[in-house]
């Protein structure tokens, strides 16, 4: 039935939102759902991305403080990353569906390694700031933040995890100033590849007002939930489904 469709995505997304918040991973749930659903995985994909866009606000909103005296930044940053995003939303929307498809495995798996090391590579961001005296980069950071929201337009599956990485390789600030840099990042990339999107007939907007008022709850939830919660073991719990989604998808 319909509705219990609603539901499964309502669920998964509020889901999605409250881990996107205690430790990130959301995407490993509600695209892997939305195919289950009965989406083809472009449009799921898509939807996806659309449903998303407000939990990436959200994050933006949460850290605007962090965001003061990086405004020359965020003018190098921002149009790398919008220019990006619709590189990568183009090439969804142009190249033949079954590319993606064919793709799905090894972007569902890359983004699963991903969310195993982004704990290892929160912690050597730290180190790094410790030892290192690193001057900044400014167009090594805007072609690797360019080429990120490529692939954040394209699947954006812990796209988050890459961009600190390079952040830290070519920014030197603290981890929580570049973390709301990195905030700005995905939510530009995202924004830019979802405005693409929206003139797309792959997108089932019933499914992203439903997922997106729900992935805003559980975000709220999860916030509630820091403390309570253990980041790692949900982490590692996500990292465990999207293996098995991953396996899945390479049997099929």
């Amino acid at each position: 039935m319909v509705w219990t469709n609603y539901l499964l995505a309502a669920l998964g997304a509020f889901a999605a939102g409250a881990i996107n918040a205690l430790a990130g991973g959301g995407t490993l749930i509600t695209f892997p759902l939305l195919v289950a659903l009965g989406l083809p995985p472009v449009s799921a994909n898509i939807t996806n991305t659309l449903a998303l866009i407000p939990g990436y606000f959200g994050g933006v909103h949460a850290q605007r403080i962090d965001l003061a005296g990086q405004k020359q930044r965020l003018w190098k940053v921002i149009p790398a990353a919008a220019l990006g995003g619709i590189v990568g939303g183009l090439l969804l929307l142009l190249l033949d569906k079954k590319v993606f498809e064919q793709l799905v495995p090894f972007l569902v798996l890359l983004a699963t390694l991903l969310l195993a090391v982004g704990e290892p590579l929160r912690n050597w961001v730290v180190r790094q700031q410790n030892t290192d005296q690193k001057h900044e980069s400014t167009w090594m950071a805007i072609l690797l933040v360019f080429l990120a929201s490529v692939y954040g337009g394209y699947f954006g599956g812990v796209m988050s995890v890459i961009v600190l990485a390079i952040l830290n390789l070519t920014v030197s600030d603290n981890l929580t100033r570049l973390n709301a840099l990195k905030q700005v990042i995905a939510f530009t990339a995202n924004l830019a590849a979802a405005l693409l999107f929206i003139f797309s007939r792959e997108v089932a907007w019933g499914y992203v007002v439903v997922m997106a008022a729900a992935a805003l709850l559980g975000g709220a939830a999860g916030g509630r939930l820091a403390g309570r919660v253990k980041p790692g073991v949900l982490r590692w719990i996500v990292v465990g489904i999207g293996l098995v989604v991953a396996l899945i998808y390479f049997v099929k």
